[in-house]
């Protein structure tokens, strides 16, 4: 499965502002809530949860936020780019900048796991990262993910 199967180019943040973990969730689920039909407060709830079993925080300036709903047909994702970095309690102390959320169906979960080592596995390109984290605008974010998402 590649990254572009799933994330549409209008759940692409270019330059998310909060400088809080919930601040930023609650940016991020605004495109992708709409994008799923789903309700907002109801995706940062099921989100805050997870965050709460231990930081999607992974370290090297990267956000995974993830979760389940029951109600959803079928997965979604979206990027968010802090370019200031927030305090979103990654594992290394370090501010994040570059996040990927997803949310899946309730019984999806080898789908789920799929995406997540992918998306994982795109971020230990350093140069991606650098890339994602100097591009202009949302088109320039779309277009590096998927130069990237052909090549792995």
């Amino acid at each position: 499965m590649k990254i572009l199967d799933v994330l549409q180019r209008e759940a692409i943040l270019d330059d998310l502002k909060s400088q809080t973990k919930k601040g930023i969730i609650e940016e991020l689920v605004v495109p992708v809530a709409r994008i799923a039909g789903v309700n907002q407060e109801e995706l940062v709830r099921v989100l805050m949860e997870r965050e709460r079993l231990g930081s999607t925080g992974i370290g090297g300036g990267i956000g995974i936020p993830h979760g389940k709903l029951k109600d959803l047909d079928s997965l979604v994702l979206g990027f968010g780019l802090s370019r200031k970095g927030a305090d979103f309690e990654s594992i290394d102390g370090q501010p994040t900048h570059i996040f990927f959320i997803l949310v899946t169906p309730e019984n999806s979960t080898g789908l789920h796991l799929k995406l997540l080592a992918r998306i994982s596995r795109i971020l230990k390109n350093d140069p991606f990262k650098d890339r994602l984290m100097h591009a202009a605008d949302a088109d320039e974010i779309f277009s590096i993910i998927k130069e990237d998402d052909e090549e792995f």
